[in-house]
């Protein structure tokens, strides 16, 4: 049986961004490897003044959420002390034995390996892939370099690509100043913007919100709630609406999400939250109001725009604010929404009306429920005649 090609990439990824992707990608294609594995650093020798382990963790999954056959490890993220590629690769070794290794790096890496900790053990321990980046060392001094690795044992091989223009340095200033880099993953924006990782916090208590979020969403609604914040921000953007209670409120809307009905119902029984059955029976509507609860009485939320917003992101309520408007339909139409018949209209009406984009989604969800054989919730046909009648009296 052939080897399994794994490849490895290292780094603080501080933060990632697509560039990284763009890299692992290439390599896997370069020399036809069957994974790649991030190895998020925990304390690299030679930096300081980082995003905490944590933070980088995270963004790095959820940069790789919808990227195949790369996965990532906390190899050196739960490992204490200052952390050694020689090291690494050794546990690797040892854990991956019928593996053939491949270490990604860019080309102004390769020429720093000579002051890698035991590098000339680390040269026999793998393969590396070294892609080219802007505005580093020219071909003669990249050749010159292998021609010297390769006599200390070194495997060297160039991935022929176009270099990325694009640094986690200049990820950061952008970020700093809060600018939306384009070389980076909506969400994982979101994660470094929201938090404040790398300039002032946009939604104060995020980094303890993010914390709790991640623990208890599973790892795709987590993924999702991102995604929502981003849009219910660039809608509250476009709308004139405060983006900051947008942002925190889409943050916790699905806060009760991944709780078992059982738990949800009775969070709402002991709380008096809603003696509905049809709600009570449905965790698809519950979650809307014990999430509301949970909010308020978890997240520490007194801002009741927000509540409110949570609230009314299933079901729709007549009177429902532009704030809440725009978190319902951010919930609709954000970045990783799987593609539905109106996904593109909803998301294009939403940048010109609200209250047209709210109705063109509910009346989009209230064919696909009848379909399905099942009715309306009642406050759903409530808040579309509501709507309509809104929409009528602007001369929509």
């Amino acid at each position: 049986m052939a080897k399994e090609r794994i490849g490895i990439m290292g780094g603080t990824f501080n933060p990632i961004h697509r560039g990284h992707v763009i890299m692992a990608q290439a390599a896997m294609e370069a020399v036809s490897l069957d994974r790649v594995i991030f190895l998020p650093d925990g304390q690299p020798p030679h930096k300081t003044g980082i995003a905490p382990a944590e933070d980088r963790w995270r963004m790095v999954n959820v940069a790789l959420s919808g990227a195949r056959r790369m996965e990532a490890s906390r190899m050196e993220l739960d490992r204490e002390g200052t952390t050694y590629t020689y090291d690494t690769l050794i546990r690797l070794r040892d854990k991956l034995s019928k593996a053939s290794l491949f270490y990604i790096i860019g080309a102004d890496t390769l020429m720093q390996l000579k002051t890698w900790h035991r590098y000339e053990d680390v040269l026999k321990l793998c393969t590396f892939l070294v892609c080219p980046r802007n505005g580093g060392p020219d071909a003669d001094e990249l050749l010159a370099e292998q021609h010297r690795l390769a006599k200390a044992g070194g495997k060297i091989a160039f991935v022929g690509m176009e270099p990325v223009d694009v640094s986690s340095t200049q990820i950061r200033a952008a970020l700093a100043q809060g600018r939306e880099p384009a070389m980076l993953d909506p969400m994982v924006g979101e994660y470094a913007a929201a938090c404040g990782l790398y300039g002032p916090p946009r939604v104060q208590r995020a980094a303890e919100w993010m914390a709790q979020l991640y623990d208890d969403l599973t790892f795709k609604r987590f993924v999702h709630t991102l995604g929502v914040a981003y849009s219910a921000r660039e809608l509250a953007l476009i709308h004139g609406l405060d983006a900051a209670r947008a942002e925190g409120a889409a943050l916790l809307h699905d806060c009760a999400k991944c709780l078992a009905l059982s738990n949800m119902q009775w969070i709402a029984y002991d709380n008096k939250l809603t003696a509905d059955r049809s709600i009570l029976s449905s965790g698809a509507l519950l979650h809307a109001i014990v999430g509301r609860w949970m909010a308020e009485q978890v997240y520490g939320v007194t801002d009741t725009a927000v509540l409110e917003a949570i609230e009314a992101h299933t079901t729709g309520a007549p009177g429902m604010s532009p704030l809440a408007m725009a978190v319902y339909l951010a919930d609709k139409i954000e970045p990783g929404r799987e593609a539905y018949p109106l996904l593109e209209k909803v998301r294009e009406t939403a940048k010109r009306s609200l209250v047209q984009a709210m109705i063109l989604s509910m009346e989009g969800t209230a064919g696909y429920v009848e379909k399905g054989g099942k009715p309306l919730h009642p406050r759903t046909l409530e808040t579309l005649a509501w709507l309509r009648n809104q929409n009528e009296k602007t001369g929509g």
